[in-house]
C-alpha cells in the first residue's frame, strides 16, 4: 500500500514540476499541442534537423524557422465544443 502512495506522490511531483506531462484533467488536445510544441520547439533547437528541413523543403532555413515558429502558437485545429455543434 505505501509503494503505492509513493509512486502516486512521485507522479504528482513530476506532473507539477513538468507542465508537458499532464494530469489526470489534461484533455486529448491539450495532451496533443503540448507534444507538438515540445517537437516543434526540438526541431528549432537541433541546427542540423533544420539544415535537414530547409534542404528537403528547398526553402531558406531562416523561412522553416519562421514557419516552425508560426506552428508553435497553434499546432492543431482550434478547440471545438462539442455542445456547440448540436
Amino acid at each position: 500500500m505505501t509503494d503505492r502512495y509513493t509512486i502516486h506522490s512521485q507522479l504528482e511531483h513530476l506532473q507539477s514540476k513538468y507542465i508537458g506531462m499532464g494530469h489526470p484533467d489534461t484533455t486529448k488536445w491539450e495532451w496533443l499541442v503540448n507534444q507538438h510544441r515540445d517537437s516543434y520547439c526540438s526541431y528549432l533547437g537541433h541546427f542540423d534537423l533544420l539544415n535537414y528541413f530547409a534542404i528537403a523543403e528547398n526553402k531558406s532555413k531562416v523561412h522553416v524557422r519562421f514557419n516552425l515558429m508560426e506552428k508553435m502558437l497553434q499546432p492543431c485545429n482550434p478547440l471545438v465544443n462539442k455542445t456547440e455543434e448540436n
